[in-house]
């Protein structure tokens, strides 16, 4: 199977980029690893006709965004992200409609329909940065993700509103979990993403994105 995917790579001119949330076997086989922004802004500095993008479909839709001189294909067409499917774009309409005027800042891990309807997008590596860019704005709205919305308010003297939406397994690691690992490797540096609760992150020796 392997020849057969090489094969096609060089005939299509493609290049395969996997996420690092994807098995081992599938990063092996991919030209290019990394988190969903950096790998379709890499594939922008090539010169492949073809993006084959393993990894879910708002991923997809970025790197076609991103690079709409090129083909991008996802090879399995039900890969949805439970976080991004928590808001649709009315949804934001109708947040637009409550709060007038105030920035709605969107994570980039949602639809590209939701991402049509806000003011700008973050990423979970400069959404504080993101935040504190709106120098008028002393309220700001984000949307899906609660705890990087919680975690972003930590460092701005902006309101932040935000959506209750989630990544399940982020916002499922529990406190208890921690202090059984610290138990089990005293020695180990415990590093968390954004994407986990609050109580989760306040344990945590450094908080980064998927990217670092």
């Amino acid at each position: 199977m392997l020849q057969e995917i090489n094969e096609l790579r060089k005939k299509r001119r493609a290049i395969i980029l996997a996420h690092n949330y994807q098995p081992g076997p599938i990063q092996d086989l991919a030209d290019l690893t990394g988190d969903s922004l950096e790998l379709s802004r890499k594939a922008k500095d090539t010169d492949a006709d073809v993006i084959v993008f393993c990894g879910v479909r708002f991923m997809a839709e970025t790197a076609a965004i991103l690079n709409p001189q090129k083909i991008v294909l996802l090879p399995d067409l039900e890969a949805g992200c439970p976080m991004a499917d928590m808001i649709t774009a009315e949804d934001v309409k109708r947040i637009k409609e409550q709060f007038p005027g105030i920035p709605i800042i969107t994570y980039v891990n949602s639809n590209a329909d939701v991402k049509a309807e806000s003011t700008i997008c973050c990423t979970s590596a400069n959404s504080i940065n993101v935040v504190n860019s709106f120098e008028e704005a002393s309220e700001v709205y984000m949307a899906p993700d609660q705890n990087l919305a919680k975690y972003t308010a930590k460092h701005t003297e902006k309101k932040v509103h935000h959506w209750n939406g989630f990544c399940p397994i982020h916002h499922n690691l529990k406190v208890e979990y921690v202090h059984e690992a610290r138990k089990k490797y005293p020695d180990a540096v415990f590093i968390a993403h954004p994407e986990c609760k609050p109580e989760v992150l306040d344990l945590a020796d450094g908080v980064f994105s998927t990217s670092g």
